[in-house]
């Protein structure tokens, strides 16, 4: 369980995200930054870097997440909080569940960013069954499907995760 921050707390760090994403607007990068606070207090910065990197992945949650897994040594970021200067997306808020992350709290939402050209609100759409077309993806039957599995499965050294 994650120990709720105090409002002013929320504030500051939502302040904290949205001048890096200021900033790395005045550098040519996207408007968007992001904070993870681990547990013990540490916090981790992330700006988008899609068109620095040209890494459609690099965006600003993402970038935090990582920081602060490899600042910590671990992927499992059970505790954190992420601050953001806008609504995460899809993406943003698979990684920060693959983080295992305990809360986020944003400030600007998704209909601000389609507002400034960005695809979050649509790309909700597709999550929410409503616009299929974006992207058909379908299963193909091989029978060697399962085989990665079957080799996890029997490996006594993985890591579960």
């Amino acid at each position: 369980m994650v120990t709720a921050p105090s409002a002013s707390d929320i504030n500051r760090f939502l302040d904290q995200a949205i001048g890096l994403a200021a900033a790395n607007v005045a550098a040519g990068g996207g408007p968007f930054g992001a904070l993870v606070v681990t547990p013990d207090g540490r916090i981790h910065e992330g700006v988008n870097h899609v068109t620095r990197d040209n890494d459609p992945t690099a965006h600003a949650e993402v970038v935090a997440i990582r920081t602060a897994a490899a600042a910590s040594a671990t992927f499992d970021l059970s505790g954190a909080v992420l601050y953001a200067s806008c609504e995460p997306c899809p993406l943003c808020l698979a990684a920060a569940l693959w983080a295992r992350i305990g809360q986020v709290h944003f400030a600007a939402d998704r209909q601000a960013a389609a507002g400034a050209g960005f695809d979050d609100a649509l790309f909700y759409e597709y999550f929410d069954g409503s616009r299929p077309d974006l992207m058909p993806v379908r299963q193909t039957a091989v029978p060697a499907a399962d085989v990665p599995f079957q080799a996890w499965h029997d490996n006594p050294d993985r890591v579960e995760y």
